[in-house]
């Protein structure tokens, strides 16, 4: 059983939560709503972290991004996709993808080329070789036309 609270109660709990990492303004109206809030309560305390900078949609966009560029090794694509998911605001999502350095970006995506061109030294057939390589590449958010040259250099 969910904990009920008041707003009074739910605000210190929510700057607690937005203080311990970014957070997108969806995470934390989820989080106020299963506080048992109502959706007027929801919002004024969305307003009043707003306002005190604990939330902040840019900054957690360029958070998120960056984050998942450098640890987990994602493409644009699938960051976009991803901020899309959290309902985040198209200017912020473009915004945090123009900051990804664009060195840094086709030395990871090439990288990430040629750790999976090793997995796959034991595979014969080139057809075979290149999907599996084009495949991995694609899920992990990287551009078409990226991906065809790299594939089509094997």
């Amino acid at each position: 059983m969910q904990q009920q609270f008041t707003p009074h109660q739910a605000l210190p709990k929510a700057k607690n939560y937005c203080a311990y990492q970014e957070r997108c303004h969806s995470e934390v109206k989820d989080k106020l709503y299963g506080f048992g809030l109502n959706k007027n309560e929801t919002e004024q305390i969305i307003c009043t972290l707003i306002e005190e900078n604990y939330l902040n949609e840019e900054r957690f966009a360029i958070s998120f991004a960056g984050g998942h560029f450098r640890i987990k090794n994602w493409g644009r694509i699938k960051i976009k996709y991803e901020l899309k998911k959290k309902m985040v605001s198209p200017y912020c999502i473009k915004k945090a993808l123009s900051l990804i350095d664009e060195d840094a970006y086709l030395t990871t995506f090439n990288r990430l080329a040629e750790q999976k061109l090793k997995t796959l030294k034991g595979e014969k057939n080139l057809f075979i070789k290149r999907k599996k390589l084009q495949d991995h590449l694609l899920q992990k958010g990287y551009e078409n036309d990226l991906v065809k040259e790299i594939v089509n250099k094997i």
